[in-house]
């Protein structure tokens, strides 16, 4: 990610928005004892969002502008059967989405958008076959990713003195 930031200010001289959108959601009841899917969770959601913030943040501060982007899941409002970790990671995306404006003394925005039910391979880091029906059965009526897409352009084409501050999009009937 640090790699990325300096290439584009290499490029670009400048860096404007940073959209963190990595994540895993292998669930599974706490009692399976899965922790080496614990860990990868909280590596990949809670520290890759951390890592993304602080190879901009630099950048931002000096332009004093600079708008950050995380996403998070409804999973981040509401914790659901065998998604205690997964949920965990992403109530702290929100946490850290909201010390980030915080702090920005108003020239970084920071929005954090919660997906629900969206059409990608997130259902395939299950490896709990139970779970793994169970959310598979539930994902069918997910919406397409165009969807998030679309609120994000939204939440950067705001002008720079109005921070959208978080969204929650899922489909209709979830």
């Amino acid at each position: 990610v640090e790699a990325l930031a300096q290439k584009t200010l290499s490029t670009y001289g400048r860096i404007d928005v940073l959209v963190n959108n990595a994540g895993l959601m292998p669930l599974s009841p706490l009692d399976e004892l899965k922790v080496e899917e614990w860990d990868q969770m909280i590596d990949v959601n809670i520290k890759g969002v951390l890592y993304g913030i602080a190879a901009v943040l630099p950048t931002m501060r000096q332009q004093k502008s600079g708008h950050v982007i995380n996403l998070s899941s409804v999973a981040g409002h509401q914790v659901f059967l065998a998604g205690a970790v997964y949920c965990a990671t992403k109530f702290a995306v929100r946490a850290i989405s909201e010390g980030l404006r915080l702090e920005s003394n108003g020239e970084i925005r920071s929005t954090n958008i919660s997906p629900g039910a969206i059409a990608t391979e997130l259902t395939t880091t299950i490896s709990d076959k139970d779970t793994a029906a169970r959310m598979n059965a539930f994902y069918e009526i997910a919406i397409d990713a165009d969807s998030i897409a679309r609120a994000i352009a939204f939440a950067i084409e705001q002008p720079s003195d109005v921070d959208v501050n978080e969204m929650i999009i899922r489909p209709t009937r979830q």
